[in-house]
């Protein structure tokens, strides 16, 4: 049977399902299809159920969650980081300015909205975002995958770790993106893609040095610093990565419940379930 998995195109996406996509690990009698596209494009295409299993940002799932289940294993997770807002020159706040965003399903724009929903919104591709704010076009960016580490090469400045910002107000972390199984593939099946899922983070944190040869080519301005490469990956690669962990779990719940109550999130809210939680 053929899975489709759609990622994104980045680094520690790229080190995550490096076993599955190089073959190292026993797939299981499934033929996996990988398909790679930005975290706002998978989260539009989540809405009409396209793919079988597929990275979504966390803000997005709401929307979805008539027809997806959370895996327990795949999670982007800030433990007192996050996606950052890039300013050219220092501003007090954000109110009334132009802030280019990737996307208004991403996690980051409904934290932002958290921590300033006065600000007026320039929806770009992600990898646009720091050039909007260097060319001026923009007051400031919100920025995520691997610009949080090369904002300064463009002269930018952060003003504000939402991430930070999420774990001084919550004492959590920040939960930002999640892969997601279709509930109709039945519970067989859910149970095997749980078990790829983990069997190929395991053999990337395993096998370091050889899944971040393969990442590298996936981390776009930093790609020549394997250093920085490497620090990227780690920040949303991690024990996380492996399971969330009960306070990682009661953050998304915390996160999408006060979506809601700020009338930031349009959906109705159905309980948020994690696949390993459903019983056969």
């Amino acid at each position: 049977m053929r899975i489709r998995i759609a990622h994104s195109p980045d680094s520690d996406d790229a080190f995550m399902f490096y076993a599955l996509t190089a073959g190292k690990i026993d797939t299981e009698g499934l033929e996996i299809e990988h398909v790679l596209a930005d975290i706002e494009t998978l989260n539009r295409e989540a809405l009409r159920g396209t793919y079988e299993v597929s990275a979504i940002s966390f803000h997005a799932y709401p929307y979805v969650a008539d027809r997806y289940l959370v895996l327990p294993s795949g999670g982007s997770v800030g433990e007192g980081y996050g996606p950052i807002v890039v300013v050219k020159e220092k501003v007090e706040s954000l109110k009334g300015k132009r802030v280019a965003i990737p996307g208004t399903l991403t996690t980051a724009y409904l934290v932002l909205k958290l921590y300033e929903p006065g600000f007026e919104e320039v929806v770009v591709p992600f990898d646009k975002v720091l050039d909007m704010v260097a060319q001026g076009i923009v007051d400031a960016g919100l920025v995520i995958h691997e610009g949080q580490l090369s904002y300064q090469d463009r002269g930018l400045q952060k003003m504000v770790d939402l991430g930070k910002w999420w774990q001084e107000k919550t004492n959590l972390p920040l939960p930002l993106g999640c892969n997601v199984v279709r509930k109709d593939l039945g519970a067989e099946l859910i149970r095997k893609m749980e078990r790829l899922m983990r069997n190929s983070i395991e053999y990337a944190l395993q096998h370091k040095e050889e899944a971040l040869s393969f990442a590298r080519e996936y981390a776009r301005d930093i790609k020549e610093d394997m250093e920085r490469t490497g620090r990227f990956v780690s920040m949303y690669v991690n024990h996380r990565t492996l399971d969330y962990g009960e306070d990682g779990r009661q953050a998304v719940r915390l996160l999408l419940q006060m979506g809601i109550e700020r009338g930031i999130i349009k959906a109705k809210m159905l309980e948020v379930i994690f696949s390993d939680e459903v019983k056969d």
